[in-house]
């Protein structure tokens, strides 16, 4: 019999595509998740697999280049937000219609943040990409969900790794990703990443956008702008609720991934960050194999 998974994958914009690779990692070991949770880009890919779409929005996700990644950013003069988001979720929603959660294979729950009421705002349940929108708005770069006279943005603002709000059951294992750890970077890549660099088509996509997109630059403090301020500050808040979140709720597993892994719109790294989710998941489970035995 497969060890069941009660599986919580947490928010952190781009570095969530790790979750993919988790995933695969997960079930190549022998697992069944049971359940999910998940928070912002922790939603997207829950939703996705309990959707029983995984491979089509893997595909989909490593064949995005950054001009891409810039082509589906629908910028607004909302006051509220710069991003609509709309024509990334209308892209997705061509291969994973809306649907209702609790018609899902398996239990699934996607969390926001309730700003009007201080709360958190726990989705198990009605539209499923209504929980994913909310989930993902992340504050003053994503519009929020205004409905019923609430006010729904990121649900990493109160719970960046849901650990509580996961569907259990008897015998089954807690699993969770944590994509905000403060550890050092990672340095695997995938073969496809490499050939990118070697061929030069990366370097031209990214000087293509260097005056719409600045790369960080982390040597100059002189330099850090506006948005790369915003986005640092937030990663580091998150990392740190969900440290103190993990610590209050321990789960039996713990899967790491750098918060240096990339940054939070840095989509056009997926199959870099899938790649890195399948090794990281690989050695957890052999060290704490190891550590058992």
């Amino acid at each position: 019999m497969k060890q069941k998974i009660a599986l919580v994958l947490g928010s952190g914009g781009a570095r969530g595509s790790a979750h993919i690779g988790v995933i695969r990692e997960l079930i190549n070991q022998g697992y069944e998740i049971n359940s999910i949770s998940g928070s912002s880009m922790g939603a997207v890919v829950g939703a996705v697999y309990a959707s029983g779409k995984l491979d089509e929005f893997e595909d989909w996700l490593c064949n995005l280049d950054r001009i891409n990644v810039f082509n589906l950013i629908d910028f607004t003069l909302s006051t509220k937000g710069i991003i609509k988001a709309d024509k990334v979720l209308n892209e997705i929603k061509k291969f994973i219609p809306d649907q209702n959660i609790e018609d899902l294979p398996i239990p699934f729950t996607a969390v926001a943040t309730d700003i009007l009421n201080k709360k958190e705002k726990v989705f198990s349940s009605g539209s499923l990409w209504e929980a994913v929108r909310a989930s993902i708005a992340i504050p003053m770069l994503i519009t929020p969900v205004i409905s019923d006279n609430v006010i729904l943005v990121d649900g990493g603002v109160l719970n960046p790794v849901p650990v509580n709000r996961v569907a259990r059951s008897n015998g089954d294992m807690l699993v969770v990703v944590n994509v905000n750890t403060q550890i050092p970077m990672h340095k695997y890549k995938t073969i496809a990443t490499k050939n990118a660099e070697k061929n030069g088509w990366l370097k031209k996509a990214k000087e293509k956008l260097a005056h719409l997109v600045p790369a960080n630059n982390n040597d100059n403090k002189e330099s850090i702008g506006f948005f790369q301020l915003m986005t640092d500050t937030t990663s580091l808040m998150l990392s740190q609720i969900s440290k103190l979140t993990l610590e209050l709720n321990p789960p039996d597993l713990v899967i790491n991934i750098s918060r240096q892994s990339c940054g939070i719109f840095d989509f056009h790294k997926a199959e870099e960050l899938i790649n890195i989710g399948r090794q990281i998941t690989k050695e957890t489970i052999k060290n704490k194999n190891n550590h058992v035995s």
